[in-house]
C-alpha cells in the first residue's frame, strides 16, 4: 500500500442505474437494460457530471474546454428526430466545430455506422454535445475514426505518422455501446491515429473491441501516433463508472495506445475489463491478451500521467489489472499524483506497486496517492 498524504479518498459514490424516465441532466443510452448480442447490454447512464468529484488537479491550457460559440455545423433542428446518425456523420465529414440542437432535454444518436474525420477538413475538429448527448454505436459500430495515414480520408502531407492536424476534441459527450469487435486496430468508441485528440467532460459506456489479441484493444478508445509525441488529455471524464457500465477489449479495457503519452486528469475509470488470454507475447496455447484493466500501454519511449484520477474495479485475466505500462526501450515513465488506484482486480507480474505491471526498471513518482 502507497498511502500519500492529505489525499481525499471519502466522498465517491455510485449511483443506481436508472429507469426510463430521465432530466435534463441525465444521459441516457436507452431504457430498460436488455441484451445486444453483439455489444453488449445496453443499459441507462448515470446522471451528474462526468468525472471524479475528488479530482483537484489543475488543467493546464491546451486541456481546456475548445471554444464552440460559432459552430460550423449545428446538428438538428430543435427536436430529438432531427438529430440524426447521417446527420452527426456528415458534420464530422465537414470539419470545423459541431454543436447539437436537439431539443431541451437528453438526446441519443443512433449510428449504423463510424463517423469519419477527413484529414483536409481541419486544422481543428471539435464535436461538442452540451452534456446532453450520447452517440451510440447500438452494439454494431465503432463510433468515431481518425487516421492520418487513411488513403481514404486523403492524406494531407508525406508524413502522415506525424503530422500536426487534424486535432479532435470530444467534449460534453456520452458515447456509448460502440462496438469495434469486427475492426483490427481497436477503439470501440474512438480510434485515433496521428494528429491530436483531447477528451472533455465526456462520458464512455459499454464500448467493446475484439475479446482476444495480444496487441489489440481499447474497449473505449485507441490511439497511435500522436504529434511530436505530444500527450492525449483525458479531463474529468468516466470511463464505466458502475458495474456493468464498463468498457471491454482484449486489452485496455478503457485505453489502449501503442507509443503515446497520455495525461489523465480528474477522471474516473472503473469496472472495465481486459478479457484476451495469455499475454504479449501470447503463452502457448492461448489468443493473446487480458492485460490492462483501465489502460495499456505499449511502445518506446512515453509518459502515462494521472492526477486526481480514481482507478478501481477493473479486472484482467493477464497483467496489469489497472495499468499496463511497457516500454520497449525501457525509456517511458509513470507519474500517479493526488489519485487513487484500488481494488482492481487479477493479472501478476507487480514488481513495483500492486495493479501496475511494467519492467522494474520504469520510474514511477508516486505523490499524494493510494495505491492498494
Amino acid at each position: 500500500m502507497t498511502q500519500g498524504q492529505g489525499l481525499r479518498t471519502k466522498g465517491w459514490f455510485f449511483l443506481a442505474a436508472l429507469g426510463c424516465t430521465v432530466g435534463v441532466a441525465q444521459l441516457l443510452v436507452a431504457c430498460g437494460s436488455g441484451s445486444n448480442d453483439k455489444g453488449g447490454t445496453i443499459v441507462p447512464i448515470q446522471p451528474g457530471d462526468p468525472g471524479n468529484p475528488d479530482g483537484q488537479c489543475a488543467i493546464p491550457a491546451a486541456a481546456m474546454l475548445e471554444d464552440v460559440s460559432s459552430p460550423t455545423t449545428v446538428v438538428g433542428t430543435g427536436t430529438p428526430e432531427s438529430c440524426t446518425g447521417d446527420a452527426f456523420i456528415a458534420a464530422v465529414a465537414a470539419g470545423g466545430v459541431v454543436t447539437f440542437n436537439c431539443g431541451p432535454d437528453v438526446a441519443t444518436i443512433k449510428l449504423g455506422k463510424p463517423a469519419k474525420v477527413w484529414n483536409d477538413k481541419g486544422p481543428r475538429i471539435v464535436i461538442d454535445g452540451g452534456g446532453k448527448v450520447t452517440l451510440s454505436g447500438e452494439g454494431v459500430t465503432r463510433i468515431l475514426y481518425m487516421d492520418t495515414c487513411d488513403q481514404n480520408q486523403v492524406w494531407t502531407s508525406s508524413h502522415c505518422d506525424n503530422q500536426e492536424t487534424p486535432q479532435l476534441t470530444v467534449q460534453n459527450l456520452t458515447f456509448a455501446n460502440g462496438n469495434a469487435k469486427n475492426e483490427s486496430d481497436g477503439g470501440g468508441a474512438i480510434f485515433a491515429s496521428g494528429g491530436r485528440l483531447k477528451v472533455i467532460n465526456s462520458r464512455f459506456m459499454n464500448n467493446v473491441c475484439a475479446d482476444t489479441g495480444p496487441d489489440i484493444g481499447g474497449g473505449a478508445i485507441r490511439a497511435f501516433e500522436q504529434y511530436n509525441g505530444l500527450p492525449i488529455y483525458v479531463v474529468n471524464s468516466t470511463f464505466g463508472g458502475s458495474d456493468g457500465m464498463g468498457n471491454v477489449g482484449s486489452n485496455g479495457g478503457a485505453l489502449s495506445s501503442i507509443g503515446v503519452s497520455w495525461t489523465v486528469l480528474n477522471t474516473v475509470i472503473s469496472y472495465n475489463h481486459a478479457i484476451g488470454n495469455g499475454g504479449n507475447p501470447p503463452s502457448s496455447g492461448t489468443p493473446g491478451g487480458g492485460s490492462g484493466g483501465g489502460i495499456y500501454n505499449d511502445g518506446k519511449t512515453m509518459t502515462l500521467t494521472l492526477c486526481g484520477t480514481l482507478m478501481q474495479y477493473n479486472q484482467v485475466n493477464a497483467f496489469g489489472s489497472a495499468i499496463f505500462f511497457v516500454t520497449n526501450d525501457h525509456t517511458g515513465n509513470i507519474v500517479i499524483d493526488s489519485s487513487v488506484i484500488t481494488n482492481n482486480i487479477g493479472g501478476s507480474w507487480y514488481p513495483t506497486y500492486p495493479q501496475i505491471s511494467s519492467f522494474d526498471d520504469t520510474p514511477i513518482t508516486v505523490t499524494n496517492s493510494t495505491i492498494q
